[in-house]
């Protein structure tokens, strides 16, 4: 218990020393972005603003502060609880990203298991058939995806299945035009399940390759041909011997693809227009949103650097050498 204590702490110390980089060079970037903020605040009645006016809006966010006085007070105001408030949506940012993550922690929780248990399946599948042309067509899907960009994925399917088939709806996490109250829970879905698809295809790829490598391995050890030569076959011999190995490393590996998951979730809310942390972080990026964008950058920290977590703490859970500190 002392040695997970330590290194519980030691995680502690590494996490908030790296909220606090990068916050610093988050806030460095935005303040000398070319964008303007109060011209994107104002928009398309810029021109019928005065310069008395810009003058008192420019106070009244504070950005006629030097930079360094506007990141200690920000600072300030986060460690006692508040994030400041959104420029885009004029409400405080914490509600902001609480209405948002709703929305993308089911996306992104829904794509991170089915693209975990179709990895997982596809990698087993094509490890028991090793050299045939199923573990060639699967290896082959699988490097296809991984160099595919999630945005051009999304693309493909949008143009597929939204306007030449008009199966599904091209964009929104709702019906246009539907009052929030008859919005109805397979509306929701509905209109998750392009982003969604993009992101499970996407996602397959790494956890496949993986666990086909991992499952090639224990086919090829020296217990699994004894137990070959002791009659046992198939689905048995994969079930005592393959799946209790190959398990737990390829959940490890699924909670380590926290980043990219997010990542693509940015891309991928931004084709399809869905309310997510993706489409309002790159819509404070171009607008120049300092404390939607400083809330959204700590919050997506935070949020992979717990799935990087929970991967150690399975791996140091599953290897003893791990749980004694010693070197691998």
């Amino acid at each position: 218990m002392r040695s997970y204590a330590a290194w519980l702490g030691q995680k502690g110390l590494r996490l908030i020393t790296l909220l606090f980089a990068l916050s610093v060079i988050s806030f460095i970037l935005v303040s000398y972005s070319p964008i303007d903020p109060i011209q994107a605040y104002i928009g398309a009645d810029m021109m019928k603003v005065s310069p008395e006016q810009r003058a008192q809006i420019t106070a009244y966010w504070g950005l006629d502060r030097p930079p360094v006085e506007r990141f200690f007070r920000w600072g300030s105001a986060l460690l006692h609880g508040d994030m400041g408030t959104s420029m885009i949506f004029r409400r405080p940012v914490s509600e902001v990203i609480g209405e948002r993550f709703m929305n993308s922690i089911v996306l992104m929780g829904a794509s991170w298991l089915l693209s975990g248990l179709i990895g997982f399946v596809a990698g087993v599948i094509a490890a028991m058939n090793k050299g045939t042309w199923v573990d060639r067509f699967i290896q082959w899907y699988c490097y296809t995806l991984a160099s595919t960009p999630t945005f051009w994925m999304g693309l493909l399917l949008l143009i597929v299945f939204g306007v030449w088939l008009g199966w599904l709806p091209v964009g929104l996490g709702v019906p246009a035009g539907v009052p929030a109250d008859q919005v109805t829970r397979a509306d929701r879905v509905q209109h998750m399940l392009l982003p969604l698809l993009t992101l499970s295809l996407v996602g397959i790829s790494g956890i496949a390759l993986h666990t086909r490598q991992k499952l090639v391995d224990v086919l090829a050890s020296d217990y699994v041909l004894f137990a070959r030569a002791r009659g046992e076959r198939g689905w048995r011999l994969l079930r005592r011997h393959g799946l209790r190995n190959i398990a737990l490393p390829a959940i490890s590996l699924q909670f380590t693809a926290f980043s990219e998951l997010f990542g693509g979730a940015v891309l991928a809310e931004q084709v399809f227009s869905y309310p997510g942390l993706g489409q309002a972080t790159v819509s404070a990026g171009l607008r120049g949103d300092i404390p939607l964008l400083l809330g959204l950058v700590l919050f997506s920290v935070v949020f992979v650097f717990t799935g990087n977590l929970i991967a150690d703490l399975l791996y140091r859970l599953m290897d003893p050498r791990l749980r004694e500190g010693r070197s691998l």
